[in-house]
């Protein structure tokens, strides 16, 4: 049986030369369904150990209680790691049509969520697998701007944010030639920066973005990521 998934950018959060992926037509006879059965468990752990740690905050838990759920989520990130990367040195890189979206989306958030050095491995074949129409074009944006923070650059589709540790407020990591981030995003699959700014409860103003940003850029690299 075929179907067909359309995975909007809202669900799940390069340059214009990768083209835009985000619909997958899945033939379910074609599944390897004992390692979809594998990576959907270590897509359930991922998320629900930052659902936990993130419901804590939002009820304004102890900070002892949000401290640990958040080093239970980081002791199932370092137990992840180790079977997604054994999966991917053995099978490649598995999209929705051999592992179903959530196992496929597991490869993805576990790398998301690695140190840079596992980031930066497989990075080169997070590219092809969208270029093959085997991954979110959208994850290939997070895992570049991810990189280029960690690596000390400026990021391309804007978005990582971060906590200034100066002044407390949340802000965007510096972002390269901001005027056209939202052209950047668009050939990604990404919402306009304006409404995922929303979700960090910012707000976009791109002017005010750039008068600002020899401040973020003093605030970024005093900070480690």
């Amino acid at each position: 049986m075929r179907h067909t998934f359309l995975a909007l950018s809202l669900t799940f959060l390069a340059t214009t030369a990768f083209a835009q992926v985000n619909t997958f037509t899945i033939d379910s006879s074609k599944l390897n369904n004992p390692l979809m059965l594998v990576l959907d468990t270590i897509y359930k752990a991922d998320q629900g150990s930052r659902y936990r740690a993130q419901d804590l905050s939002k009820a304004k838990a102890t900070a002892a209680k949000v401290d640990s759920a958040i080093k239970a989520a980081h002791i199932a990130d370092s137990l992840n790691i180790i079977k997604v990367t054994q999966i991917i040195d053995k099978y490649g890189w598995l999209g929705p049509q051999d592992v179903g979206m959530n196992g496929s989306q597991a490869l993805f958030l576990v790398i998301q969520h690695a140190n840079l050095a596992t980031q930066q491995k497989y990075l080169p074949m997070i590219r092809t697998a969208v270029k093959d129409g085997k991954t979110l074009s959208s994850n290939l944006a997070l895992l570049e701007d991810r990189v280029n923070m960690r690596e000390g650059k400026n990021q391309i589709y804007g978005s990582q944010v971060f906590r200034n540790k100066s002044t407390g407020k949340m802000c965007f990591y510096p972002i390269a030639d901001p005027d056209h981030v939202d052209e950047r995003r668009k050939t990604m699959g990404l919402q306009p920066i304006a409404d995922y700014a929303k979700l960090f409860n910012l707000a976009w103003d791109v002017e005010a973005y750039k008068k600002d940003l020899p401040e973020i850029e003093n605030a970024a690299k005093a900070q480690k990521f």
